[in-house]
């Protein structure tokens, strides 16, 4: 995956019942080839996620490296054996509700939005931001 010339998934799309593993994917991907261009990977999303998996970014970027999609969904089910679905909806409301948490945090959130769109002020969380950032989703005016 070439992440300086497309757009990794959305962060909403699921693998065995997590947001952002798909994403995750294809950073990892981007990673191992050194074309992550201006993505982070891990971001701290992602390690939202990876901490979940009792995983590091190094062991996902192995697993995405050398597995196929379905062989990566066979390990994060075999790392999701003892979770409840209540639990993979706690940690997806995490990651999609994840706000910016310091003051530092939420200048640089509305300096991105606002570079983005300065009219739009509906967009308050990370995952929205991204969306809004990769025209995912369109932009709406209050």
């Amino acid at each position: 995956m070439n992440l300086i010339q497309s757009i990794p998934r959305s962060p909403k799309i699921k693998m065995e019942g997590l947001v952002m593993v798909p994403r995750m994917i294809d950073k990892a991907r981007a990673y191992n080839s050194n074309t992550l261009g201006d993505y982070i990977f891990p971001c701290p999303l992602d390690k939202i996620i990876l901490k979940f998996l009792d995983t590091d970014h190094k062991e996902f970027a192995h697993k995405a490296k050398g597995l196929t999609e379905k062989e990566i969904s066979f390990w994060i089910n075999k790392k999701c054996i003892h979770r409840s679905k209540d639990d993979k909806d706690r940690i997806n409301n995490k990651a999609l509700e994840q706000k910016p948490d310091t003051r530092e945090s939420l200048d640089r959130f509305n300096e991105i939005r606002n570079k983005i769109n300065p009219v739009v002020k509906n967009v308050t969380t990370w995952i929205e931001l991204i969306e809004l950032e990769e025209s995912q989703i369109p932009p709406q005016i209050p």
